[in-house]
């Protein structure tokens, strides 16, 4: 009761301050005052859309299947085509029955039992007599390809969390739990896996409270545990349900069982509390001592869940197929439908001010590429359309480039399958081919010039060289890159002129390894790749005072230009700043030195790798009135840079990783021997009572290699996950080898 009270005092008196920041974590009045703010809006655009797309929109959802490695997603949602009939049989993810999952359609996921590329599909589900149509989109789990889960969630309404019932939230939970947040997407979740041994799902409830701090409650309880379970109870309407039929398609309800009345009241009474701390009704009720009605419970329920502040937890086991059709009932329930989401546009007419999106199909056409596919039909793009009606035959606008195309063929993705479709609604997600553009790439029908926001793109952090074998394979070779580029934000590609070499860069070692191998696969390129490179970063440590003017003569008009000021380590994001009194450097000779700036940083005088957290202001500086040029102040900047830089105490950065390691208790001992091998330090070591996680942080450069080893250490029974977390000052032992090997290459190349 304290509790409650506490609460609802807080909400009187909570500062009304607002702040976006990706690097910070979004904290829970954050969230709920920022949905309060959008509620406004949201009912406003409700009220005057016109009937029938809100009857339309009322029966639709466009909902993400997201969780760690292994947890079971693709599983999952194979359970979810089965039971809503887009599939007529269920088949095994490994692809060891000859077919595999629907939703992994390459060959590669088939082989290695994993989601590369996230896929689309388009199903319903008959609730209370009213046939409900999901888009749904499977995501990967490992990190390598976390962009294919910003851009599904970008895109999406809505999504199912899965956690591992015995493993519970681990380390990508938590990623995917932050892009949720990115992209403001409320979520219902699964705790799949409630047949293994050390299944706990309570447990699992408290670690969503705790490490994602998100408040959850369960709205079921199981019946019987691990190789014994049997069915779950829905706590809410205090009623058993028991999966029956082969492949536990018919659903056969009874009485709470005995045994369980206890637990189920217990349990019950925890969710009503956890209510009373998010939703103002049962606040009410819970202070007047009064039981909520199971309608007042699930409006509460979805009025919570909806508001980014509450999810509701259901169990099950999607490969025992026990538990999966009751959460189709809670995505219907409980995540919102297109016109709950208030998404906003930015107006290019009108200095990119912020415009709300309304889902009706009067409205002029905006929709956005978000994903890119090569097909056998060509360039396959992947729209989600948020106002307005895109008709087959119709024409399209690309908001960035101005072009306009003509929509030839318009279909409803099924994994890799297509349903051709004559005109899709606001609020769908749909495909086309023959259209070029980005990942990222707005369109409108021509009237309007609006353009969505950008999706968050990381960093990469490893890459290595490569080149095709044959010659004769350079042409495919060049086809791959461009089309890998365009599919993936991430996957970046580029030239060393010095070295002659492609270097590619990507978020791991698998992420770089598939590329590899869907180039042989799908263009017939054999390739040689090199030792996989760190990115590493240089830095400054202490201000630094620069002075430097370039001369150059050499008959006629030659080349002068002086610039000083001072270099500072700053947090973040490198600057450029100028203060030049009494107009010593004109402006177009600024916009040089700015130009000069940039190239400066992209190669550091250390390593030649990115420099990173540097400010540069240039405050004076001496102009000739008739060899300064903006070339000369630009090689001027350059060459200040440098001699800047190297006074300001210079350090390599090496990027530092969160490791999740686990594995079988046996073998704890191994693991934590083979982490001090790789000078990884641990931050957290959590037994659970068959296998044991231990959180770590270690340097990428001593990675390498760690699969093989962690094999070898646990008879191939570890698994780990790989995170960037942030750059750190690098060993000095570390720091020379690199700057001698650096000298070492620069000296081979001027002999050449």
């Amino acid at each position: 009761m304290s509790r409650v009270l506490a609460n609802l005092w807080s909400r009187g008196v909570r500062s009304a301050g607002w702040a976006v920041s990706q690097k910070r974590a979004f904290t829970q009045s954050v969230v709920r005052r920022t949905y309060e703010e959008e509620k406004v809006s949201i009912d406003k655009i409700m009220a005057n859309l016109p009937e029938e797309d809100r009857q339309r929109a009322s029966r639709m959802r466009n909902i993400g299947i997201s969780a760690h490695i292994d947890s079971g997603k693709t599983t999952f949602t194979e359970r979810v085509l089965f039971y809503t009939g887009r599939i007529n049989a269920i088949h095994d993810v490994r692809g060891r029955d000859g077919v595999g999952a629907k939703m992994d359609s390459m060959d590669l996921e088939r082989e290695k039992g994993i989601t590369i590329q996230s896929a689309a599909t388009y199903c319903s589900w008959k609730r209370n007599n009213e046939d409900y149509h999901f888009n749904l989109i499977d995501t990967p789990g490992h990190i390598d390809f976390t962009i294919e889960v910003e851009r599904a969630l970008r895109v999406l309404d809505g999504a199912v969390l899965v956690v591992c019932a015995v493993s519970g939230v681990q380390s990508q939970t938590v990623t995917v739990d932050r892009q949720m947040r990115r992209y403001n997407v409320p979520r219902v979740t699964f705790i799949n896996k409630m047949d293994r041994m050390g299944a706990d799902p309570f447990r699992a409830i408290q670690q969503i409270n705790d490490k994602l701090k998100t408040p959850a409650a369960a709205i079921q309880v199981p019946i019987g545990s691990e190789s014994e379970l049997k069915g779950t109870v829905n706590i809410i309407d205090r009623v058993a349900l028991y999966n029956e039929g082969a492949q536990g398609e018919t659903i056969r309800t009874a009485e709470v069982p005995a045994d369980l009345v206890d637990l189920v009241e217990e349990k019950r009474a925890l969710l009503i509390e956890t209510l009373a701390d998010v939703d103002e009704e049962i606040a009410e009720l819970f202070l007047d001592d009064a039981e909520p009605t199971a309608e007042q419970i699930k409006a509460a329920i979805r009025r919570a869940t909806i508001a980014r502040k509450f999810t509701p937890v259901l169990m099950g086991s999607a490969l025992a197929n026990k538990g999966v059709q009751p959460v189709l009932d809670a995505v219907c329930d409980y995540l919102p439908n297109p016109s709950e989401i208030l998404n906003k546009g930015l107006d290019v007419k009108n200095d990119e001010a912020p415009v709300e999106l309304i889902p009706s199909s009067k409205e002029p056409f905006v929709g956005l590429a978000f994903k890119l596919e090569e097909g056998k039909y060509g360039q396959l793009t992947y729209l989600r359309v948020y106002q307005g009606r895109l008709k087959k035959g119709g024409y399209i606008t690309n908001v960035k480039t101005g072009k306009k195309v003509k929509v030839a063929r318009l279909v409803r993705m099924h994994s890799e399958e297509m349903e051709d479709v004559d005109n899709i609604g606001p609020g769908e997600i749909c495909a086309t081919f023959g259209i070029d553009c980005s990942s990222g790439d707005t369109f409108s029908d021509g009237t309007t010039q609006i353009t969505m926001s950008s999706m968050f793109v990381p960093d990469a952090v490893i890459s290595l060289s490569i080149t095709p074998k044959n010659t004769k394979d350079v042409t495919n070779f060049s086809k791959a890159i461009n089309r890998f580029q365009k599919e993936d934000p991430t996957f970046r590609v580029n030239y060393d002129a010095e070295s002659k070499e492609t270097i590619i860069s990507g978020m791991g070692e698998l992420h770089l390894e598939i590329y590899v191998e869907r180039m042989r696969r799908e263009y017939n390129v054999e390739c040689t790749t090199g030792k996989p490179q760190v990115s590493y970063r240089e830095a400054i440590t202490m201000p630094s005072q620069f002075d430097y003017a370039h001369k150059k003569q050499s008959g006629g008009a030659g080349q002068f230009a002086k610039v000083a000021g001072e270099m500072t380590p700053v947090e973040g994001d490198n600057a450029f700043e100028t203060q030049i009194v009494g107009g010593k450097i004109p402006e177009k000779f600024l916009l040089a030195c700015r130009k000069g700036f940039e190239e400066a940083i992209e190669k550091g005088p250390l390593i030649g790798h990115k420099v990173l957290g540097v400010s540069m202001l240039i405050n004076d500086g001496q102009v000739h009135v008739v060899d300064s040029n903006e070339l000369a102040f630009r090689t001027a900047t350059i060459a200040a840079f440098k001699q800047g830089f190297m006074k300001a105490n210079p350090v390599i950065l090496e990027p530092i990783m969160n490791v999740d390691v686990t594995a079988p208790n046996e073998f704890q001992g191994n693991v934590i021997g083979l982490l001090n091998k790789v000078a990884a330090i641990i931050q957290d070591t959590e037994n659970g009572q068959d296998e044991f996680t231990i959180t770590a942080e270690c340097p990428l450069n001593q990675m390498f290699g760690f699969a093989t080893s962690l094999r070898a250490a646990t008879q191939g029974k570890g698994e780990f996950s790989l995170e960037f977390k942030n750059y750190a000052q690098a060993p000095m032992q570390l720091q020379r080898e690199l700057m001698a090997e650096h000298q070492k290459k620069l000296q081979e190349e001027a002999k050449k």
